[in-house]
């Protein structure tokens, strides 16, 4: 949807200023929480196709695994979310660059949506695979990127808050995941038979945290609120 110059597209915000020219809804900002519904239904649904897979404790990558049953849908599901994500990240930008905003969060979005399609290519146990799985790292800054340099918009408080804690809860599930590096100790004979889960929780945050901020910089465009 293009933007609009008019008037009544300036956004006012609670203390009755105006925060320069109010972002049109972008349709696009959508395929953040689009990309959450996705990824956690392909996760749940494909892993039934695939004999003897245990989602309390293998990877999501062993769903799509070489010689998997599931190898090409587990690659297609991945090449969708990595669409959506892509997507969003370009609708980030554009809603960055119009609140005068930093977009390297943005830039870091789209890493996970091109690392998201490399994976789904290169099928475990590729060598590649775990490289652009480690890749992700990089992708996993945009919410920090995000609250930075959104932290000075009073509009802007809700979703900045909503990016640090979702950053917070992101290095907490990656601190968990990393033990996996180290086989053995008790922390990770703890954490072994559940370990799938513990992975899962690390995809959560990222997904729910572009979702919340796709959806809450979509449902503010154009309207008297904060975000």
């Amino acid at each position: 949807m293009p933007p609009s110059n008019s008037p009544q597209s300036r956004t006012t915000f609670g203390d009755g200023t105006i925060h320069g020219a109010a972002m049109a809804r972008d349709r696009r900002l959508l395929a953040g929480p689009l990309a959450l519904v996705i990824f956690a239904a392909g996760i749940l649904v494909l892993p039934l196709f695939v004999p003897g897979y245990d989602s309390v404790r293998q990877t999501v990558s062993e769903i799509g695994e070489r010689d998997s049953p599931m190898r090409w849908p587990f690659a297609t599901l991945l090449w969708i979310v990595a669409l959506c994500v892509i997507v969003f990240a370009f609708a980030l930008r554009r809603a960055s660059r119009d609140a005068g905003h930093n977009t390297l969060a943005a830039y870091l979005t789209i890493w996970m949506g091109i690392a998201a399609a490399a994976l789904g290519w290169f099928a475990f146990p590729h060598p590649l695979h775990n490289v652009f799985g480690e890749s992700e790292l990089i992708g996993y800054q945009a919410p920090l990127a995000f609250a930075l340099a959104w932290r000075k918009d009073a509009a802007a408080r809700g979703a900045v808050v909503f990016s640090w804690v979702m950053y917070v809860l992101l290095w907490i599930s990656l601190a968990f995941n990393m033990v996996q590096i180290v086989h053995g100790g008790a922390l990770w004979h703890d954490i072994k038979p559940f370990y799938g889960l513990v992975q899962r929780s690390l995809f959560a945050c990222f997904f729910v945290w572009s979702a919340g901020i796709g959806w809450m910089l979509w449902r503010n465009a154009d309207a008297p609120h904060t975000l």
